[in-house]
């Protein structure tokens, strides 16, 4: 709870996020909802960037909707690549300027050694972050957000007639 660390190895090495960017684009979304900006039933539109997202994804399409829900928990037990890309152009209208705004949260949060450039973790460059910062954010989403954290401890996810279990 305080931060604190107990043990580290190689805390401060630059590495690339993966889908562990997921874990920001989750903590812009719980921070959305908490101020009203959206509402866990609010329908979010599928664009063809969105819909055109690789493997994970839980095979969206343009024009379908989503709601904020649904694409939480597929971000959270799929790892929903599609879905991340969702909640970032509801979010920031585009995935450069979401990026910018994930980025900016990061340096909120001390989060000094990460950069982001997209909401899902799909390669690129210059991504990147620490396990110390990834650390950071984790104690973030559980301390700003328990409303939310039950969220992390569902096992599968039911959409369009698929049941996708977790792999975590």
């Amino acid at each position: 709870e305080t931060g604190q660390v107990l043990y580290e190895q190689n805390a401060a090495s630059i590495r690339y996020p993966a889908s562990l960017t997921k874990m920001m684009t989750l903590y812009m979304t719980f921070d959305a909802l908490k101020k009203g900006k959206f509402s866990l039933d609010q329908m979010l539109p599928v664009s063809a960037k969105a819909a055109s997202q690789p493997q994970t994804n839980i095979a969206l399409n343009k024009g379908d909707e989503i709601s904020v829900r649904d694409a939480v928990e597929s971000v959270v037990v799929r790892s929903a690549n599609d879905s991340a890309m969702v909640l970032a152009e509801a979010l920031g209208e585009t995935q450069w300027n979401f990026a910018l705004m994930m980025t900016n949260k990061a340096r909120q949060l001390g989060m000094k050694d990460t950069v982001f450039r997209n909401p899902n973790g799909l390669p690129d460059n210059q991504q990147h972050t620490t396990a110390y910062d990834m650390a950071r954010l984790g104690i973030a989403l559980r301390r700003d957000f328990p409303e939310y954290y039950h969220f992390f401890s569902k096992q599968e996810f039911a959409y369009n007639g698929v049941v996708y279990p977790g792999h975590n």
